[in-house]
């Protein structure tokens, strides 16, 4: 079987999440990030700082990523599950970021779903950004609740956690990770001020409807 050089996507991976750091969307090794691959699933390490990292110490989960057989030096990040169970229940997605920025964090402690409130949660699929139900993190549970909350969606909240946002590529999911920190804090600004408007479900139907036409940063089509 011949292996494809998959270094230039591992440094990738180390490059988003320093970024994510340096970006205050993330802090310490709270974050992972995953690529989907023809070998199967690269995932940061397990607790191992983004400046010591090398593309080396990216793991693979081979194949679908279930059987529990990683390859590398290290340990996948506790949270590979999830990155697992998405990409096995989305064929449209294939990069995950997850982090514990704060105001998504905050908001996810409150266990509120995000409404309508700016017309660019149409980015993230729908008419809300979902906040899934808490479970210790790393278990078979916090990935049911994750995929619930992103059922039709790209990207939501983790109860009591953080976020979780997805692309067809790396970029995509990074920027979504991006763009829902964004919302998070409006919208925790605006509650401050008042009771927030909420667009209505048709004005959510024709944002999203011309967004097909591309909004952002978006994978290239073959």
């Amino acid at each position: 079987m011949t292996h494809k050089d998959t270094t230039e996507t591992r440094q990738s991976i180390i490059d988003a999440c320093l970024w994510m750091n340096s970006s205050g969307l993330n802090q310490g090794t709270s974050g992972n990030i995953s690529i989907r691959t023809d070998e199967g699933i690269l995932i940061t390490p397990s607790s191992l700082p983004y400046e010591d990292t090398s593309p080396e110490d990216i793991m693979l989960l081979p194949g679908d990523g279930l059987s529990g057989e990683a390859v590398g030096h290290h340990r996948p990040s506790s949270e590979w599950k999830f990155h697992a169970d998405i990409y096995n229940e989305r064929d449209d997605i294939h990069s995950v970021v997850h982090t514990h920025s704060t105001y998504a964090t905050a908001l996810s402690m409150l266990r509120r779903d995000i409404p309508s409130v700016h017309y660019m949660i149409g980015v993230f699929g729908g008419d809300s950004i979902r906040c899934a139900d808490y479970a210790h993190y790393g278990s078979q549970e916090l990935s049911e609740n994750a995929l619930v909350a992103l059922k039709d969606r790209t990207g939501c909240l983790l109860g009591t956690h953080g976020m979780i946002a997805c692309g067809g590529d790396l970029k995509q999911a990074l920027w979504r990770a991006g763009e829902l920190e964004a919302l998070c804090q409006q919208y925790h600004l605006a509650c401050q001020l008042g009771e927030p408007h909420v667009l209505t479900a048709q004005q959510m139907v024709e944002v999203r409807e011309r967004m097909k036409t591309g909004y952002g940063v978006w994978p290239k089509k073959d």
